[in-house]
């Protein structure tokens, strides 16, 4: 299966964002991570995108007479290349936001069945209307990587939560003259 069909999965691209930032995490942990999802879902897309290449087993312990595995993220592997998004066609492209926007509303869910601390926790969902030539485009583009490039490689650490930053740009229709 290629990386674009593997990813466009909302469980599978959900276990991705789990496992981000270098976190090793058991099924069992991620169970507990997703848990509007079955217990055989978890461990039948964990077993895909393990197969794929996409996460490594980390390591392996006996719990109670069974072997518990652990597994980690290789995240050069969970890319869709340039060229390939290049290629997509308008209804790849359907899809992939659908599944980003399922991913992103099953996730806020997740976060908001916890206990949750909106105001303190900064959470946002702005959206700003903005016009832009496509030099200005490309210069905020490059400001916004510039911007999240320096943490995206953190990893777990002492006062480091998680979190999940979904940035969308796109055109919208122009009002009429």
């Amino acid at each position: 299966m290629d990386p674009v069909e593997l990813l466009l999965h909302p469980v599978r691209l959900r276990i991705v964002h789990a496992l981000s930032g270098r976190r090793t995490v058991t099924t069992a942990e991620l169970c507990a991570r997703l848990p509007d999802v079955s217990q055989a879902t978890v461990y039948r897309h964990v077993g895909t995108l393990t197969d794929a290449g996409i996460l490594e087993v980390a390591g392996e312990q006996r719990v109670r007479g069974f072997v518990e595995r652990s597994y980690r993220l290789r995240p050069e592997r969970a890319v869709i290349s340039a060229e390939e998004a290049a290629s997509a066609t308008v209804d790849d492209h359907r899809r992939v936001f659908a599944t980003a926007m399922a991913v992103l509303l099953a996730e806020f869910g997740s976060y908001l069945d916890g206990d949750p601390d909106p105001a303190a926790d900064l959470v946002g969902y702005r959206q700003h209307a903005i016009w832009l030539t496509e030099d200005e485009r490309a210069k905020l583009i490059a400001g916004l990587r510039e911007a999240i490039l320096p943490v995206l490689g953190n990893g777990p650490g002492e006062g480091r939560r998680p979190h999940l930053l979904s940035p969308i740009l796109f055109p919208v229709a122009s009002p009429p003259e």
